[in-house]
């Protein structure tokens, strides 16, 4: 699946919306950036890395070398990468931030709305982009992990820093106390979520037959005779 990366799950919805309507996000996201606060509720979601609402004008979409399509709407494109699988996502997001939602998607076509759930699941379904190509530079580690792992490096580095200026005892001393206010960010980062059934049978059959496959090679494998005096 091109949308999963280790960890991380990138999610790509388009929707069209008129002219009119899109001016109106455009305000509506100007006064979102200029009052953060009224972010806190996305911000408060520990799953996400990278959440953001675009509007694309029917002028400027994307030609990619060919002729210039006719438009008759303009479009939102909503942008996220996040942690554990969609539908966790998603009811998450319809949450925490239910009038955040409502506002991006500002009487988009066929917007139904935030609450309830199923049917604001099946419009995102149905608007959802596939990733064809996802990078993920930390596959491995979710978004608490890489601040995990970024608390326990400026920490270290602190700690380099004043070495010199300690004796051993004071250096035992600051060793410690910082290995106790870290001790919850030096645990393993273990798997990942299951991102849905389909990927997590594809795993397995695949794996299966890599082992298949390997110990067919290990069976055909001629086994060398033993030189004479040897055992």
């Amino acid at each position: 699946m091109s949308n999963v990366a280790g960890k991380a799950y990138c999610l790509n919805v388009v929707t069209p919306t008129t002219r009119w309507h899109s001016f109106l996000k455009r305000l509506i996201f100007l006064a979102v950036r200029a009052f953060p606060i009224l972010l806190a509720g996305l911000r408060g979601l520990s799953v996400i890395h990278f959440a953001r609402w675009v509007i694309i004008p029917r002028r400027a979409w994307p030609r990619f070398g060919r002729r210039p399509v006719r438009l008759y709407y303009d479009y939102t494109l909503f942008c996220s990468n996040f942690n554990g699988t969609w539908d966790q996502y998603i009811d998450a997001f319809s949450d925490g931030i239910p009038y955040m939602l409502d506002l991006a998607w500002y009487h988009d076509f066929g917007y139904p709305g935030s609450i309830p759930l199923e049917p604001f699941q099946g419009y995102i379904r149905h608007n959802q982009i596939n990733t064809e190509y996802y990078y993920n530079a930390t596959p491995g580690a979710a978004q608490r992990d890489i601040k995990a792992s970024l608390r326990v490096w400026r920490a270290v580095r602190a700690l380099d820093e004043i070495k010199d200026t300690l004796d051993p005892l004071s250096f035992a001393r600051e060793y410690r106390r910082m290995f106790t206010q870290l001790q919850n960010d030096l645990g393993s980062m273990g798997p990942g979520a299951v991102p849905s059934l389909p990927t997590e049978a594809a795993h397995r059959l695949r794996q299966s037959a890599i082992n298949t496959e390997w110990k067919g090679k290990a069976k055909s494998k001629p086994r060398k005779e033993p030189a004479d005096g040897q055992l």
